[in-house]
Order: structure tokens, then C-alpha cells, then sequence
């Protein structure tokens, strides 16, 4: 059966992050199977800044043209990914039509919010509870996070909608293409507070440390480890050639709910070290493709001693193809007429 189905995300394009990637690869994995997508984002509308976060734009006064969005398409299934402007905008369209929509949860938003604007992390909370709350489901990535919803209070269904790895991009390449001193530990990723990078650089380690990536607090980092090499922005097979030259892939954040980034780390046969905390603990389910320790430094260097074949066959257990039809069966039809 083809279906419309309506997509809603505050986090899109150009910024390249797991929430991004998994929107974009599951929109484009189900009009492969025949349905018609509706994706509304913040490039649609009038934007702004976020603040602290400059890269991210909010969209402003954007319910009037989302509704003439929906409206015309007459989605059959509505999935609404974020907690943004949009978001609320969709969820408030969907509660005046009385038509039942599902939610994600994909970043830890109240703990983000804490950190850069110190707002306390239950008010954080409550507010995604009142979001989540007229959801028929709630798509989580793994048990962890569920668990940590229903301990905080979530009364939703929760269902799994896990995350998948391109390896036809990223997958062994020659090491030749990065000539520094190694072993080179590396992160790839937004060079942001709540990616706690500084945990990383802030190591005694032998060889060398690069950060691919660009963020708010790029500057910063620079200036405290001028030792590290500090190389922006990369994406596609540029950005697959850095992952599959490094030697081990280093992943110091506390708050991440998965962290694709991880599986493309081990698609490129590089192994992971990271702290053993949700996320890390949800991917990392092998003692033969990374290390979780609470010394990360520890953690790295027993990683460098795990075997490049391990990793690349480890990832790839997880295809977009899953993760997409987990994703379609979660779905719930607008109204009992679309049963």
C-alpha cells in the first residue's frame, strides 16, 4: 500500500548530524518503496539563529504556512521528529484535527538546554513530556533510552526505531591519506559543549589528535590545544577518507542517545572508545569493536589493539533498509478512515 506520509523535523540540512542523517536516509528509503513523503523543515520558512548555535535556524511564525502544507497533502500517517518550532507547530495542527500522530526522541534536549542555558534539567523535561504526551507512539533509538523516559515519567507506547550505516561510503581505505604521527585518535562530529570534547584533548597520548568537525565552540578548542590538528568541516567521500585514516575513533560524549557517527567509525574498520554511559553502551555491544571505560584515555588504548575486520563486519549488521521498515511499522493511521 502507497502512502502520504508527512515529516516534520526542526534538524535538517546543512547541518549533518544522527538526527539529520537518519531523517534523510529513511525519507529517501521509503519513496525508493513507492510512498509519497511530505517533508516539512526549517529551509521552508523564515528563520533565525539558535541561540549559542548559530548553525541551527529556528523557523519563525510557521504554523499558517504548515498548515496550508498539510492541508493540501492530506497525509495519511504524520510523524513529527522534534521538539522544535515545527514540531510544535505540527502537533498543534494534528490536536485541532483531532488526528493521531508519533514522535521521536532523539537528542537529550533538556540536559543540552542545561548546559548551555543552565534552565534546569526537570523543567526540560516536563516540557518534553507535555509535548510527547498526545503521541500514539514514541520512536526511540534503544532500551536505554526507553528506560530513562518511563523512569522520568513518559506514559506513551514506546517502540523501537533503531539507526543504520552507509558502508558503501565508509568502509576501509588506504591510511596513506593522513602522513601524521601515530597512532591518530580521532573525533568527528559538532565541536559543541555537549560533545564534551575537551574530556578527549585534554589526554597525555602518544601520536596524534584531530577534531573533524565545526561548531560554536571550535575557537575555544583551538586556543587550549594548539597540539591537536583541527581540520573543519568535511562531508562524503572526503569525510570517509579522514575516518578510514584514523587509528582509533574517540567519542567523549555523556549525552548522546546513540551516535551514528560510531557506526561509521566501525563501517570504516576503525575501533571506538568512549565512555560507558547510554549511547556508547547501546552501540558498542562488543568487546571486539570498542572499549567503554570510565578511564577514556584506558579506553584508548586498548581499542587500538582491536582487530579493523572485527569493526566493518560488526556495522554491517545495521542497513538503513532496517532501520526504515522498523520505522514504517511504527507508523498510525490520521484517523480510523486510513485503517
Amino acid at each position: 500500500m502507497t502512502l502520504r506520509i508527512a515529516f516534520i523535523s526542526d534538524a535538517w540540512h546543512p547541518q549533518i548530524n544522527g538526527v539529520v542523517t537518519t531523517i534523510s536516509n529513511t525519507c529517501a528509503s521509503l519513496e525508493r518503496s513507492g510512498h509519497r513523503i511530505k517533508l516539512i523543515t526549517p529551509d521552508q520558512f523564515k528563520t533565525v539563529p539558535c541561540p549559542t548555535y548559530p548553525s541551527i535556524r529556528l523557523a519563525l511564525g510557521c504554523y499558517k504556512k504548515l498548515k496550508t502544507q498539510l492541508d493540501e497533502f492530506k497525509p495519511q500517517r504524520i510523524h513529527i521528529a522534534t521538539e522544535g518550532p515545527l514540531g510544535i507547530a505540527a502537533r498543534r495542527y494534528c490536536l485541532s484535527r483531532n488526528l493521531a500522530f508519533t514522535t521521536s526522541f532523539h537528542t537529550l534536549f533538556a540536559e543540552y538546554v542545561n548546559l548551555r542555558f543552565k534552565i534546569p534539567v526537570s523543567w526540560g523535561y516536563g516540557f518534553l513530556r507535555w509535548f510527547h504526551a498526545p503521541a500514539r507512539k514514541i520512536m526511540v533509538a534503544s532500551p536505554s533510552v526507553e528506560s530513562d523516559l518511563i523512569a522520568r515519567g513518559f506514559k506513551n507506547s514506546m517502540v523501537r526505531w533503531s539507526r543504520g550505516v552507509d558502508t558503501g561510503l565508509y568502509y576501509p581505505r588506504d591510511k596513506a591519506f593522513l602522513s601524521l604521527s601515530r597512532p591518530i585518535s580521532m573525533f568527528v562530529g559538532r565541536v559543541a559543549v555537549e560533545k564534551n570534547i575537551g574530556a578527549f584533548l585534554s589526554l597525555d597520548l602518544s601520536g596524534t589528535k584531530i577534531v573533524v568537525g565545526d561548531g560554536p565552540l571550535l575557537k575555544e578548542l583551538k586556543a587550549r590545544f594548539p597540539e591537536a590538528v583541527f581540520v573543519g568541516f568535511q562531508t562524503g567521500d572526503h569525510l570517509a577518507n579522514y575516518m578510514a585514516a584514523a587509528d582509533v575513533f574517540v567519542f567523549p560524549s555523556l549525552t548522546d542517545t546513540f551516535g551514528i557517527v560510531m557506526l561509521e567509525a566501525l563501517a570504516s574498520g576503525i575501533p571506538v572508545a568512549a565512555f560507558p554511559v547510554r549511547g556508547p553502551m547501546d552501540v558498542i555491544a562488543s568487546d571486539n569493536v570498542g572499549k567503554l571505560d570510565h578511564d577514556l584515555k584506558k579506553a584508548i588504548t586498548e581499542a587500538l589493539q582491536l582487530d579493523a575486520q572485527d569493526c566493518r563486519d560488526y556495522a554491517l549488521n545495521y542497513s538503513w533498509a532496517n532501520c526504515t521498515e522498523q520505522f514504517f511499522n511504527n507508523l498510525v493511521p490520521v484517523s480510523d478512515q486510513f485503517e
